[in-house]
């Protein structure tokens, strides 16, 4: 299933391309992140919906970094399940 989302992204068909998403998506959250510590007193009522928006952009990049080393990840479960079954 993650083949055919990672086909479905093209990423696979320019190599640069995952780590360029998850640079750019690592370079939002920073600039989000930054932009909450300078805030003033008087917006801070909107701290939970920015928390909520700051979480679902961590789980996009953990999305976008399980798409692109997905193949990865399972051969090291892999070798880690043949590794105990022996």
């Amino acid at each position: 299933m993650l083949q055919n989302t990672t086909q479905r992204t093209g990423a696979q068909n320019f190599p640069g391309a995952g780590k360029e998403v998850v640079s750019n998506l690592m370079t939002s959250l920073y600039l989000k992140l930054r932009e909450l510590m300078h805030r003033s007193e008087e917006e801070e009522g909107q701290g939970m919906v920015e928390y909520a928006l700051i979480l679902v952009l961590i789980a996009v990049v953990v999305i976008v970094v399980l798409i692109i080393l997905g193949n990865q990840v399972k051969n090291v479960f892999s070798d880690i399940t043949s590794g105990l079954g022996t």
